[in-house]
């Protein structure tokens, strides 16, 4: 048997779903379809490439090393392809991918004069959005690294940082006594319920450690954060939002004192040259959204911080 590219593909979908089961569906084809061509394919290379067990399949030291020449190809076949059907249609689509930031609409405006118009595929799992990029499926991803979490960036992708630690802030009800003041404690909160998405990579971990370290142990809601938003305007809840999130007529956005949470914001691409191509509308765009929030502003006058924020003057 000759290994060809469908080959390869299996063999990703396999170490990335963890089952052979999964991989099949994900592949759409039937199960023992994929365990005769894994036999086949581990055959022909000589070994086996997956650990067979109960919990699932895990690669081989063969495995691995077949996978780390594989993903590659399989990854630069996709971009042959879509950079081929974008070229057929007058040019290339960028595709980006992103967690959630107010510096995305101006983002793709500045994208928007020299590209046509930008995909975009927003997940709030920044490990997922890297290893689509990794995988050739987008272009550019802008994500989140929770402090304390550090996120799995797969080898061979360049990285930039736009911002090394942008603070997080805290929204509460607009008529929370502690939103009378500009910098709130911990402690003014140990009463109120806090809404956390878990499936943010690392932020669930972040914020109970924070609060354990002041030994606080508050309830706990699980809940993506436009619910959380909706909650905190109606008093059921506090939740943990980005500095350059709006106070608006229910809510306030509120720095915490000694700023014990922060992200790093970083950007990811296959190459120096497509970081270098969207990079600098990005800065631009994330330095505007951070001009137009007050507490924001006034955290990175008073802190001094203002250099490490892109085209805040």
């Amino acid at each position: 048997m000759e290994l060809e590219v469908r080959h390869l593909r299996a063999l990703c979908a396999i170490a990335d779903t963890g089952s052979l089961h999964r991989a099949a569906r994900q592949l759409g084809v039937a199960q023992p379809s994929l365990s005769t061509q894994l036999r086949r394919i581990e055959h022909e290379l000589g070994g086996a490439l997956f650990v067979r067990a109960r919990t699932g399949c895990r690669p081989t030291p063969l495995g691995r090393l077949v996978l780390s020449r594989a993903r590659p190809l399989v990854a630069e076949l996709r971009s042959l392809v879509s950079e081929a059907r974008a070229a057929a249609v007058g040019g290339r689509q960028l595709r980006i991918g992103s967690t959630a930031s107010r510096a995305l609409a101006g983002w793709l405006r500045r994208l928007r004069r020299h590209w046509q118009e930008p995909t975009l595929h927003m997940d709030v799992s920044a490990n997922a959005l890297l290893r689509m990029v990794a995988d050739g499926h987008l272009d550019v991803a802008f994500v989140h690294e929770v402090e304390g979490s550090p996120l799995r960036v797969p080898e061979g992708l360049r990285v930039r940082v736009l911002v090394q630690r942008e603070p997080q802030f805290v929204c509460l009800p607009a008529d929370h006594p502690a939103a009378a003041k500009p910098v709130v404690r911990l402690a003014d909160l140990a009463h109120d319920r806090w809404m956390i998405d878990p499936t943010v990579d690392g932020e669930w971990d972040a914020v109970r450690r924070v609060l354990r370290a002041e030994g606080l142990d508050p309830r706990i809601l699980h809940g993506d954060y436009h619910t959380a938003a909706s909650l905190v305007a109606t008093g059921e809840v506090v939740t943990v939002v980005q500095p350059t999130s709006p106070s608006r007529a229910e809510t306030a956005v509120r720095r915490l004192h000694g700023d014990p949470l922060g992200v790093r914001l970083l950007l990811a691409a296959r190459t120096d040259t497509e970081l270098e191509g969207v990079y600098p509308a990005l800065a631009e765009a994330y330095g505007e959204v951070a001009r137009q929030a007050p507490a924001y502003r006034e955290w990175l006058e008073r802190s001094g911080s203002g250099a490490l924020v892109p085209a805040l003057p």
